[in-house]
This record gives structure tokens, C-alpha cells and sequence, in this order.
């Protein structure tokens, strides 16, 4: 697979000595793997930020989404408790990842250098609402809604 992606530049920042830029596991992955900087002990039904170590300057129009990895969310009890996640462009501090330990018997314990999130880049257009005064008259109207599927 060498199918050349458009690539934007984002200004990274390592603000601690042992942080890990993310990265993509694979080429032609969407998600990059973020990093623990540091030990952290989740406790039964708690909820923590995880610090990463590092900060951005994402440009205007984009967005960084905080994803879970499956793998964790499917062999442990955490859960990215926000997810996604959004990281604004205009957000210049240290980025920080927010897990909950939903097991209420054992805690867990995030080792420095886990893997602990995913990270997407995404297009973020802005809207510009329009006020009409029917918006069943706009296209077509699917009809439904929750659940009116069947599922």
C-alpha cells in the first residue's frame, strides 16, 4: 500500500523527558498510538487523566481526536471516558487522556510507555446555520427515529 495521503504539518512539543511522539503502527493507518508518560494506578470505577507529555498547535479548521484502542477496550475494563475526545486548535496544553476504569472490583495500573489511546486528525468544517421554517420541506425525510429501524 503506497498510496500517497495528503499530509499537514502540526507543531508538536515535548514538555516532559520521557515522552513518546505518537505514531502510526502501520502505513495507511488513520489512528496514531499515544503513549503513557508516567505510572498510573486507575482504581475501581475511577476516572483519570493520563498525561501524554506533549502538546500541539493544530491549524485552524482541525481537530485531534482521542480514541480507544481496541485491544484495550476489549481485553481490560477502560474505557476513553470522553470518546472522542476533541483537541481544538486553539488548545495549547498538555494533552491529556481520559480513562475510566469501569471494573468496580480492581484497579488498574497504566505502565509509562503503554499505549493507552489512539489519536485521528480530522477536517473540522465550521457551520453557518440557516433558519428556515420547515425542515421536513429540505430533501428527503427518512421518516423515524430511534430505534425506528427495528434495532
Amino acid at each position: 500500500m503506497n498510496e500517497a495521503r495528503e499530509t499537514i504539518e502540526i507543531y508538536f512539543e515535548l514538555c516532559h523527558p520521557e515522552a513518546k511522539m505518537p505514531c502510526y503502527a502501520r502505513q495507511g493507518d488513520a489512528g496514531m498510538d499515544v503513549y503513557a508518560v508516567e505510572n498510573t494506578l486507575i482504581k475501581p470505577g475511577q476516572t483519570v487523566v493520563v498525561r501524554t507529555g506533549w502538546k500541539v498547535a493544530l491549524p485552524c479548521g482541525y481537530e485531534l481526536q482521542i480514541r480507544p484502542r481496541s485491544g484495550l477496550s476489549l481485553q481490560t475494563p477502560l474505557r476513553v471516558a470522553n470518546s472522542p475526545g476533541t483537541i481544538d486548535a486553539g488548545y495549547r496544553d498538555e494533552v491529556g487522556i481520559i480513562l475510566q476504569n469501569t471494573s468496580l472490583e480492581k484497579g488498574y495500573e497504566i505502565k509509562k510507555g503503554e499505549r493507552v489511546a489512539q489519536l485521528v486528525l480530522q477536517k473540522v468544517p465550521q457551520i453557518k446555520w440557516v433558519l428556515v421554517e420547515n425542515v421536513q420541506a429540505i430533501g428527503i425525510d427518512r421518516g423515524g427515529g430511534f430505534g425506528s429501524t427495528g434495532l
